[in-house]
């Protein structure tokens, strides 16, 4: 009896069924979300202070104009902190950069705690807090951008990609603020336990953003006989002053009336719950920038400028609800209009971010987007020129009222400066 044995198949058939099988993708590492934790860290880091201002007065002694000078030395080291990260971020490099710059972010904490004992720690430490921050921005930021885009994550859209810097730093102001203000309320030697969350923050920042790549495109050496390589078109330098400069002072204006100088109008008749109230003040502007994202994102599809123009008129609407807030001193309105106020943070500081990213150069994305801070945080001497005037002789209330006009004029002004912008 035969059988007949069917033919096996060859060796080199198996061989190419094999190469046919698809070969699955690596999985994304999240680089950009690794890398945005630094961000949560340095705005954590400068508003875990701004929620203890009435503490530093109560707890320590400390006199009105002593507690306005350390705000503002904030800012003094903010400036160059912003103007010089990005240029060395676009030259060095967006990893070497933002890791140094939370380094002194982490010392700067360090140096408040030990205020808690000597004074004049206070100083260097507000100062290096406004310096690791503003480099932190300049190179972090586009160091998120980057790693949130083809070819480090192609899942990530181009919106979110460019606001995702924005929407972590508004995450750290809202949480640091409101936790190192219930710190201070009930924890022991609250001036130095408010502290110690930022520093556990900024170690885990750290160390999950120090495996993530540099994203900073390599520069090539033009070859003998090769042309130059062709200037920067300058529409895209007049767009940006045309379209960024007008919003951009008041991404932070807003909120700074509204966990600064609101509180301090209001909180008369809160006796032993001041410290507590400040920080969910400061909990409440950017938690409602960031719960205003999803609408930021619609109407980025909508319109290039709607999200300008609905940030400025937002922000009208929470300076004119401000007014009678300072007007009636009534703590519940005046959270009401910090409220508003946030969700005009929240929309400007989404267009500003993402008109930067779509103007800037890869080269220059760092060096633009430090500009744009640096004109943000402009903003922030808002509360001081209020003060000014109001110790002029001129009322709060109505300095308020002509705020809200002028947020509207700018909004006029700005439409009519962008008009051909689609």
């Amino acid at each position: 009896m035969s059988s007949t044995i069917k033919p096996s198949a060859r060796p080199e058939q198996f061989a190419a069924d094999r190469t046919t099988d698809p070969v699955p993708a690596p999985p994304p590492r999240h680089y950009g979300r690794r890398v945005a934790l630094m961000m949560l860290a340095s705005g954590w880091s400068a508003n875990q202070f701004s929620a203890l201002l009435g503490a530093y007065r109560t707890e320590m002694g400390l006199s009105e104009s002593a507690v306005t000078g350390l705000f503002a030395v904030y800012v003094i080291g903010l400036i160059p902190g912003l103007l010089t990260g990005g240029p060395l971020a676009d030259r060095c490099g967006r990893r070497p950069v933002a890791l140094l710059a939370l380094g002194v972010n982490l010392l700067s904490t360090c140096l408040l705690m030990a205020g808690s004992a000597a004074t004049w720690c206070l100083l260097p430490g507000r100062f290096l807090t406004g310096l690791g921050a503003g480099a932190l921005l300049a190179a972090g930021s586009a160091w998120v951008k980057e790693l949130s885009s083809p070819p480090y994550d192609p899942t990530a859209s181009p919106g979110t990609a460019a606001k995702r810097s924005g929407m972590f730093v508004s995450a750290g102001f809202a949480s640091g603020g409101l936790i190192a203000s219930l710190i201070a309320q009930w924890a022991p030697y609250p001036m130095l336990t408010a502290y110690l969350p930022h520093l556990v923050l900024a170690i885990g920042a750290a160390t999950a953003a120090y495996g993530a790549p540099e994203s900073r495109p390599a520069r090539t050496r033009p070859t003998e006989g090769a042309a130059a390589p062709a200037a920067p078109e300058p529409f895209a330098r007049a767009r940006f002053w045309r379209a960024v400069l007008p919003v951009a002072p008041w991404v932070f204006a807003a909120p700074t009336i509204g966990f600064v100088t609101l509180p301090g109008l209001v909180d008369g008749g809160m006796a032993g719950w001041r410290t507590v109230y400040a920080g969910v003040a400061t909990a409440v502007v950017p938690g409602t920038g960031l719960l205003v994202q999803p609408l930021a994102r619609h109407l980025a599809t909508r319109h290039r400028l709607a999200n300008g123009v609905a940030g400025l008129l937002v922000i009208a609407a929470g300076l004119s609800c401000a007014a009678p807030a300072a007007a009636t001193e009534q703590p519940w309105l005046a959270l009401a209009a910090a409220a508003i106020l946030g969700a005009g943070y929240g929309l400007t500081l989404s267009f500003g971010l993402t008109e930067v990213a779509a103007l800037a150069p890869r080269a220059h994305l760092a060096r633009l987007t430090s500009l744009f801070w640096t004109l943000a945080y402009i903003g922030m001497f808002t509360p001081y020129a209020l003060a000014a005037l109001s110790s002029a002789g001129l009322g709060v209330p109505a300095l308020l009222g002509a705020g809200a006009v002028l947020a509207v004029l700018v909004c006029a002004v700005f439409g009519l400066l962008n008009r051909d912008g689609r």
